[in-house]
């Protein structure tokens, strides 16, 4: 089958809770009269097989997860999950198991947390009665336990139920208190079974239970339970790492306990999402989610209550304008503001617009500039300006400069910063040379470029200046290598601001520095993929053509035609070349009104000397006539020779 749509990986989960791959079909919704019911059926693309035959149950509980994942359970202990190349595909198959199941296919699960065939069983049961009977807390039940944990992750409706009794029974500090018990004890066993308990109470993701376990006093516990992994020959050490190497900081005492009780949980569960737990599956990602989203809510509360704090941050920037303040202290103000901006990534964008205002007023940019030749200061500064420029702060700056002062504030802002803001890009680029290509590069470079691109746009002189003086388009177009396809149209984007604006100044420094050769280049490089990069070239020149700017369409028909014209697919290298010729053709009418203009002294002449003078005077007389013509013949050959060079000056522009 072509269809990509429908290709999908078919997976199943195997006793170890790990996903096996049963291979690569293509899947179809049919009616099956053996399962009597509308099936989904997976055929291998190999040969045909029937890698899978489910039958769409109206009380099943599908999920779609990340766009191109559907996931279910057959049975208690048998888990499926269809793996789809394309989100149409998945999406054709989703509408189909809601239209069957009677959902809506805007959901992302079909069934809700209890089924229509428990609510009547829960009718019959008190609300005190727990859903699941959790056994005993007690060392020798640690194995059932760890069963009972690890098997309801397959089932939403039975995490519900087992997540709901860990909370009515306060059974997460009696765990814990078993944990010091087994510790002390040196109990390996009870030690990995609680291991598997935790890591499951954690994939339950359940905020109230993420409340209790990262309270202070239950948080580094837990920490001791995952260290305790059964795979590892020797249990990890992190509460060592977290209590004695990782030390807290603290550039500006913080006198709020609430928010230093904050940033100490903040960065210990952060710890364990990203160094304890192990990476989970593209199945398991949802059993994380509600973890991400307690890190991130504390991060907004970390970053609201420090905002709110007049005089701790007024106190920082004090220091950091300080040129008295010493350098390791201002290492650790730097490093300090650029954890900080981080943080406001996750603040709302009103939120995070008030935030960046607040920066500006106490003076971030003058706050950077001291200190750096330090280069961890100059790396934490460069850091900090690619937050400030993709959450637009240097762009509100700018135009609040067009708006108040354009002279004086274009002015400090290119002398004092702009440097600052392209000392990442000119560093990457020397020699001609993308030193550093990777995705974390790539992506602040490609902030930088958005910047100048928007100076390009509203300023004239001081922008121009400086691309001139740093040859920046140059070290700009390096970056049409980049193996990472959108800071290479970054580049591109900021040569076709500087061309839209028709400027001969700038058309001139094109020219002479031969600035079209890495767009070539890499138009060439790109073959015949009609992709992105294509058409953003393609569009480049058009706009050329269109605009039919001479000067331009010159250098590239007389450089690069043989290297442009085998492209046909588009008219517009002939329409360039087309342009040329017309243009030759006007230069070549000059020429030859010029031209005639020269025949026209030879008329004169050959009037001059048909001439005839009807006065007859003697021999005296045609002396004097004979010395008269010499003497005119000789002025007027040297005025004719004159006129002869001058046009020959005229005819060279034609001839180059």
């Amino acid at each position: 089958m072509s269809d990509t749509r429908r290709r999908v990986k078919v997976y199943t989960l195997n006793e170890d809770r790990q996903w096996d791959d049963r291979g690569t079909g293509h899947v179809t919704s049919s009616f099956v009269e053996r399962l009597k019911g509308m099936s989904l059926l997976v055929l291998a693309e190999s040969d045909g097989s029937l890698l899978l035959e489910s039958k769409i149950s109206p009380n099943t509980a599908y999920q779609k997860q990340q766009d191109t994942l559907i996931v279910w359970s057959e049975a208690d202990n048998y888990d499926l999950a269809l793996s789809f190349q394309e989100k149409a595909g998945c999406d054709e198959i989703w509408e189909r198991i809601c239209q069957v199941q009677g959902k809506d296919p805007a959901m992302d699960i079909t069934q809700d947390p209890i089924d229509e065939s428990e609510e009547d069983h829960f009718e019959e049961i008190p609300e005190t009665t727990h859903l699941v009977e959790l056994p005993p807390c007690e060392l020798g039940r640690l194995e059932e336990i760890a069963d009972l944990v690890t098997s309801v992750l397959s089932s939403p409706i039975r995490r519900e139920k087992l997540a709901l009794a860990l909370m009515n029974e306060g059974y997460i500090k009696k765990l814990l208190g078993l944990f010091r018990v087994c510790e002390d004890l040196d109990n390996r066993e009870g030690l990995h079974h609680l291991y598997e308990i935790v890591r499951g109470i954690l994939f339950l993701n359940k905020a109230a239970l993420f409340e209790v376990m990262f309270s202070d006093d239950c948080i580094m516990d837990v920490v001791g339970c995952l260290e305790y992994d059964p795979a590892l020959v020797q249990p990890k050490r992190h509460r060592e790492f977290l209590t004695k190497t990782a030390k807290f900081k603290e550039v500006i005492p913080i006198t709020d306990s609430e928010l230093r009780q904050k940033i100490h949980q903040t960065y210990r569960v952060q710890y364990i999402q990203d160094i304890i737990l192990p990476t989970p599956s593209v199945f398991e990602e949802n059993f994380l989610s509600t973890l991400t989203s307690f890190i991130f809510y504390n991060k907004v509360e970390i970053v609201s209550m420090l905002q709110e704090d007049e005089k701790f941050l007024t106190e920082v920037f004090a220091q950091l304008t300080d040129e008295a303040t010493e350098e390791s202290k201002r290492r650790e103000l730097v490093n300090f503001v650029k954890e900080f901006c981080a943080f406001s990534q996750t603040l709302q964008p009103q939120n995070r617009d008030a935030f960046y205002k607040t920066l500006a007023n106490l003076g971030i940019l003058p706050a950077l500039e001291i200190g750096m030749d330090d280069l961890q200061v100059r790396a934490a500064a460069i850091d900090i300006f690619s937050y400030l420029v993709e959450f637009t702060l240097l762009k509100t700056l700018i135009v609040l400069g067009l708006k108040t002062e354009k002279t004086e504030f274009l002015g400090f802002f290119y002398k004092y910063c702009m440097h600052v803001l392209t000392a990442p890009l000119l560093a990457n680029t020397a020699h001609d040379k993308n030193s550093k290509d990777n995705f974390q590069t790539a992506q602040l470079l490609a902030l930088i470029l958005e910047l100048l691109t928007f100076c390009v746009e509203h300023h004239t002189y001081h922008i121009k200046t400086y691309i001139m003086n740093k040859d920046l388009l140059r070290r700009v177009l390096v970056l049409m290598n980049s193996k990472h396809t959108f800071l290479a149209l970054c580049a591109l984007r900021f040569m076709r601001r500087i061309i839209g604006l028709k400027d001969e100044y700038y058309n001139r420094y094109i020219i002479k520095g031969n600035l079209f050769e890495p767009v070539i280049n890499a138009l060439l490089d790109n073959g015949t993929r009609y992709n992105l990069l294509n058409s953003a070239i393609i569009e480049l020149f058009e706009f050329i053509k269109v605009e039919d700017i001479k000067s331009l369409i010159a250098h590239i028909v007389d450089n690069f035609y043989k290297a442009l014209e085998s492209i046909e697919y588009v008219q517009t290298f002939k329409g360039l070349k087309g342009r040329y010729e017309q243009e030759k053709d006007r230069q070549s009418q000059k020429l030859n009104r010029y031209r005639r203009d020269a025949r026209s002294l030879d008329e004169d002449e050959e009037l001059w000397f048909n001439d005839d003078d009807e006065d007859d005077e003697g021999e005296t007389v045609e002396r004097r006539m004979d010395e008269d013509f010499s003497d005119s013949y000789e002025k007027f050959m040297e005025a004719k020779k004159g006129k002869l060079r001058r046009c020959e000056c005229i005819q060279l522009p034609g001839n180059l």
